[in-house]
């Protein structure tokens, strides 16, 4: 698909994350006023509230952007969302005779403040990234037995912490938790020594269920997807992980970047998936092209250092589609609620530079990384900014996400 030109200044820039082909949804506040619904276009911020408000937009049959959070306007469905989309497209096209109209409500993004675009009703993270998975299980158990014996069958996953998921620019309190080191004979209660990052996905689910869904329902009930960094500390999920996984070493923050993304936004970077070496069950057996080509990043910055890129990767390594996984979730009859986040997984390629998380990147510590002035990393250290970027690349322009960044503060003593 080739770029949709827009009047709206910095939209036709091909470096820039919101072209008219994108208009994601986010939650602003403006110098004057409360936080309300925007949708971000070129350098600016759309005031869609204030256009509802205005009677020029009418996405449902009452007010649904009044408020600081999407999820009104996710409970219409995908009919009504491809709709509100079409209308803004004709006010921000090219040539539009309502420009004028629009103009008023547009507020310049370097000058407004954003929040969580959504209320997280649940959080899963999945475990969905072969990579990362092969190079976790390696460490952990060797190569040869590093895939666990269900993982080409299904999406593992677990049910994490809705309340801790914040939005990009949130300072991250390096987390207390149980520990046992090496050679002790039990475990003390202190701040995460292995504090890491992992690059994933997430997918927010727009639209409920009451029971089992099939992959193409799984599939519309998407409304978009935000860049994930959920935070883990390592040492904590070493003593805590058997035999029911991951909990206190995940539950600290999660990282979301502040624009939803809509699923047709990015429907022209679909791509196959994988091969299979093991067929899947029928409900969630393949059945067209449903991963998605996204190019991702992180970079770290320590405090009063440059910022360096120190891994790159893409979303099509993922071995299960974020529509497989919302499948798996509801097979057991597992009621979906409007505002579930499904977190990927880390996402890791093939090669050493190409790894989502430190634990990977640094092989557990044994293989540190240098930073520019020598400096070295196997964990995130206090002070240290980590930032995940992405964006699906088109013919001369660019569908982002903005920035997922957070800043890691000393842990507060305990008690």
């Amino acid at each position: 698909m080739p770029l949709l030109k827009s009047w709206v200044p910095g939209a036709n820039d091909p470096d820039c994350d919101f072209p008219l082909n994108n208009l994601p949804y986010g939650v602003f506040s403006p110098v004057i006023g409360p936080p309300r619904c925007g949708v971000a276009i070129g350098d600016m911020v759309l005031d869609v509230a204030g256009m509802e408000a205005a009677g020029l937009l009418s996405p449902g049959p009452a007010p649904v952007l009044q408020g600081s959070a999407w999820n009104p306007f996710m409970e219409l469905g995908p009919r009504l969302w491809e709709a509100f989309r079409i209308t803004l497209l004709g006010y921000l096209v090219d040539g539009s005779e309502l420009r004028g109209m629009v103009e008023p409500f547009l507020h310049r993004r370097d000058a407004v403040r954003l929040h969580m675009p959504f209320a997280v009703a649940e959080f899963t993270d999945f475990y969905a990234g072969r990579h990362h998975a092969e190079n976790v299980g390696t460490m952990l158990r060797g190569a040869d037995n590093a895939l666990p014996a269900n993982w080409l069958h299904m999406p593992v996953g677990y049910n994490g912490r809705a309340s801790s998921v914040v939005v990009s620019g949130t300072d991250i309190r390096r987390p207390h938790g149980q520990i046992k080191p090496a050679g002790a004979e039990a475990p003390v209660f202190a701040p995460t020594r292995r504090f890491d990052f992992e690059l994933e996905l997430g997918a927010v689910v727009g639209q409920p269920s009451t029971g089992m869904v099939g992959l193409t329902q799984a599939d519309a009930m998407i409304f978009g997807y935000v860049l994930l960094n959920d935070w883990s500390a390592r040492d904590v999920q070493a003593w805590e992980y058997q035999p029911l996984g991951p909990f206190q070493s995940k539950a600290a923050a999660t990282t979301i970047s502040p624009w939803i993304v809509p699923a047709t936004a990015l429907a022209p970077f679909r791509v196959s998936p994988p091969p299979r070496e093991v067929p899947l069950l029928d409900y969630i057996a393949d059945i067209g092209p449903m991963h998605l080509d996204i190019d991702l990043s992180v970079t770290l910055t320590p405090e009063g250092g440059s910022e360096t890129v120190i891994a790159r990767t893409n979303a099509r390594e993922l071995y299960y589609s974020a529509a497989q996984q919302l499948a798996h979730h509801a097979g057991s009859g597992c009621p979906m609620r409007v505002g579930d986040l499904l977190g990927s997984g880390t996402i890791s390629g093939p090669t050493p530079g190409s790894r989502g998380s430190l634990l990977e990147l640094a092989w557990g510590g044994k293989d540190p990384l240098t930073l520019p002035g020598g400096i070295t990393r196997s964990f995130v250290e206090d002070g240290d900014t980590v930032t995940l970027r992405g964006a699906a690349l088109g013919r001369g322009y660019r569908i982002g996400f903005g920035d997922c960044c957070g800043l890691v503060r000393p842990a507060l003593p305990a008690g």
